[in-house]
């Protein structure tokens, strides 16, 4: 990216939290959090000190498919970066002391994902769409698979799948691809392959999640659908019916439930793509009196797009929309290697900008009203928390 002062370095490893046997439950995100703990070279305050040095910063996070781990440096700093990430993906220290502190900073992460009830309503309804499958999982893990992880655990988690098959190393902004590759190399060249992990595809229908009762003066809502994989096509089409439900300020539900009605202060919805199938969930929440009146709305909404489809103003606005938020994306070198490593790990392959602006362009009325019937047209799961008797009711 010429002009550009800064390097964005990335590794995306191929394995999530549905990767995970029962017993492992969290061993991804916990890994993540092990990485900046230290490896044979640099101690934590150490990687610390290094990357603050430079006024950059160095993060990760785990999804349901794949951990990141990034830096963000001055282009001067690249090669820092590349030694940093590279180092702390092959060689973490996991020692016993890290893995117990660690381990009681995750507890408390998940006892306050415990304490939100939004967190709370995602969490089930995931499990619900998702029942008896990883993908259903809390990424974080449970109370009991944290307490009995051990150092050895997490080292054989570590050893038998940050391997070279599942990694993806990206940069972007002002680098040079040589010092990549040749920094990659120079860590990894005596490194056995591995294998990449194999997925069990969901295969049971959806339940009944359970109302969680929490006292509080709002209760949050997450109504859930199963949906597609990465590479469905309609992925494009599903893209710009998000928009339209919730994804914007000019979006159905924002307009008619908290613009017209006032029933919230937040509402949105969110698409989200694995390798074999996917999830289109709404959140929202509202006073305890008005939870019932929030349903009826919300469903009412849905509804008539499912049955009449959109305008064709809302097309254009969404449409339009996608476009210019893709290319505003372009100019921060972040996103760039954001979007590379992604789609490199999900798909195996970058898709050219030009090729992701044509098939949102191609997108009709009609693509989108088919594939609101095709996702939104079954069933939906609920899952609340807070005063749900009224629902319960």
């Amino acid at each position: 990216m010429p002009g550009t002062r800064s390097a964005a370095v990335g590794c995306w490893v191929g394995v999530g939290n549905r990767d995970e046997q029962p017993s492992q439950a969290g061993a991804s995100h916990f890994l993540e959090h092990l990485a900046f703990k230290g490896t044979s070279r640099w101690s934590a305050p150490q990687l610390a000190a290094a990357i603050d040095r430079t006024g950059g910063d160095l993060n990760a996070f785990t999804t349901k498919e794949y951990t990141a781990f990034h830096a963000r440096v001055p282009d001067t700093e690249t090669g820092l970066a590349i030694d940093v990430l590279t180092d702390v993906i092959r060689r973490p220290a996991f020692t016993a002391a890290d893995v117990e502190s660690e381990r009681q900073v995750i507890l408390e992460e998940l006892l306050l994902s415990e304490d939100l009830p939004e967190d709370i309503a995602a969490t089930v309804m995931h499990g619900a769409l998702f029942p008896d499958h990883p993908l259903g999982w809390e990424v974080l893990g449970t109370h009991e698979s944290l307490g009995d992880m051990t150092e050895g655990d997490l080292r054989g988690f570590h050893d038998q799948w940050y391997r070279p098959v599942n990694l993806v190393f990206a940069a972007a902004g002002n680098v040079d691809h040589d010092q990549l590759v040749d920094g990659v190399e120079a860590t990894f060249a005596d490194a056995e392959s591995g294998l990449v992990p194999e997925r069990r595809q969901p295969i049971e229908l959806p339940t009944v999640p359970p109302l969680v009762e929490r006292p509080g003066e709002q209760t949050h809502l997450a109504l859930g659908w199963r949906s597609f994989g990465h590479d469905d096509p309609d992925r494009y089409a599903l893209a710009v019916a998000n928009q339209i439900v919730g994804g914007g300020l000019s979006s159905r539900l924002f307009q008619e439930v908290r613009e017209r009605r006032g029933l919230v202060y937040s509402i949105y919805s969110a698409s989200g793509s694995y390798a074999d199938s996917g999830t289109f969930s709404i959140h929202a929440g509202t006073a305890n009196t008005r939870v019932a009146e929030l349903l009826e709305v919300v469903d009412g909404e849905i509804a008539d797009l499912v049955s009449r489809g959109i305008t064709d103003q809302e097309l254009d606005v969404s449409r339009t929309g996608f476009v210019g938020a893709t290319l505003l994306g372009l100019e921060d070198s972040s996103s760039r290697m954001v979007r590379m490593a992604t789609g490199l790990t999900v798909r195996n392959r970058v898709t050219p900008i030009e090729e992701t602006l044509a098939a949102i362009a191609a997108v009709e009325a009609d693509d989108v009203h088919r594939v609101l019937r095709r996702v939104l047209g079954e069933g939906r799961v609920l899952a609340a928390a807070g005063a749900v008797a009224a629902l319960a009711a």
